[in-house]
């Protein structure tokens, strides 16, 4: 018999703006920085994913490494969907989803920056253009209504940083969770490696 899983406290916090004018933006980067911050236009299961795992990889994200290939496509076709990522000169560092709602309602459904580019304020920049793109959700996607309010959710498991930067970009809780849950397994960004690999001759 399996012993049982051990569980964790875990407190989630639900927060939200109600109008444009609450958003508070970020200093944005100097141009000599080559922070940059574009719309994945092509959705890319891939690349999704890998952005996904890159991001969660220490703060608990595992929910959607189960998903196969089929289901990320679904999850990024859906109309009103869009992910936006920030790139230093080059290299992505961090990316955000978008998932419009009914009743002009937009989800910030994920948001994060890989680890190497923390602590930098690449977060806030792509944080603040990312709310606006939700305020202007409409004028991308065909027959919906302009957006009423955008919300977003994180959580103790999360970057400890994560709340803060959420209410410095005017972002206010208006519900707060406290859950008992089993513990976070570990996500891999790297993944594991066992034995000695076959030596390959080079291509």
């Amino acid at each position: 018999m399996s012993a049982p899983a051990s569980l964790t406290t875990v407190t989630t916090w639900y927060l939200e703006q109600t109008s444009a004018a609450d958003l508070l933006p970020a200093r944005e980067p100097e141009s000599a920085s080559g922070i940059r911050v574009v719309p994945a236009e092509v959705p890319s299961p891939e690349f999704s994913r890998f952005l996904y795992a890159a991001v969660g990889s220490d703060v608990s994200w595992y929910d959607r490494l189960v998903w196969d290939r089929e289901k990320w496509r679904a999850f990024l076709d859906r109309p009103g969907a869009e992910t936006w990522v920030a790139y230093e000169r080059g290299t992505p560092a961090g990316f955000l989803e978008l998932v419009a709602q009914d009743g002009g309602v937009v989800e910030i459904s994920s948001f994060g920056l890989l680890p190497a580019f923390r602590g930098r304020r690449i977060g806030g920049h792509l944080l603040s253009l990312g709310t606006a793109r939700a305020w202007d959700l409409a004028e991308r996607t065909p027959d919906r209504e302009p957006t009423r309010r955008v919300w977003l959710h994180t959580c103790s498991r999360d970057s400890p940083h994560a709340l803060d930067n959420y209410r410095r970009r005017g972002f206010r809780v208006f519900d707060r969770r406290v859950t008992q849950e089993p513990e976070a397994p570990a996500a891999e960004a790297w993944p594991a490696t066992t034995g000695t690999a076959a030596a390959r001759p080079e291509a």
